[in-house]
């Protein structure tokens, strides 16, 4: 909705969000995170799931996104590791609505603020996590390795993301 931010979790009685510095975090300052709707796909995972993921941005040559995405496969793409399709078939994921007049932007895909945050409302279930894809229209791929399309990603003309990349099999 406008006027919104969305925190993903899978404990779902968080009433309170409080500013932290996450144990991965690059920068001091502690912050409670969030995304809008355009990157909430990109947590549509359970929180420790490692994943890929590539989408068409207006620089994209039909090239890149026919050889990476698929011809006529959509315009976006997530990737995950078979180990990880246990967790996406059976957690819980809920989404927060937080109030956006709270947030700042952080780089180009997050909102952050530095104060502790109610939500507007209790979480909503986001529902299966790979039916959830599929009626986005975003094509869910499984992988036994996340690093050679990783390597093609970031080599591409695609937009990517990478998310707990660090819980990836190793190279």
């Amino acid at each position: 909705m406008p006027g919104e931010v969305l925190h993903f979790s899978e404990d779902p009685a968080i009433t309170r969000f409080v500013p932290h510095v996450a144990a991965t975090a690059q920068q001091p300052e502690p912050y409670v995170w969030a995304v809008d709707h355009d990157q909430a796909p990109s947590y549509w995972f359970p929180r420790q799931c490692p994943r890929a993921l590539a989408w068409v941005v207006p620089s994209t040559t039909e090239t890149d996104q026919d050889r990476i995405i698929g011809a006529g496969c959509g315009t976006r793409v997530h990737a995950i590791e078979y180990g990880w399709l246990p967790a996406m078939r059976s957690t819980s994921l809920y989404a927060y609505r937080l109030p956006a007049e709270r947030f700042r932007p952080f780089g180009t895909h997050a909102w952050v603020s530095t104060s502790p945050v109610v939500p507007l409302a209790p979480p909503s279930p986001v529902g299966d996590l790979i039916d959830v894809h599929s009626e986005a229209g975003i094509q869910l791929r499984l992988l036994p390795s996340l690093w050679p399309f990783w390597d093609e990603v970031t080599t591409s003309t695609l937009g990517f993301s990478g998310i707990r990349l660090r819980n990836a099999t190793p190279r």
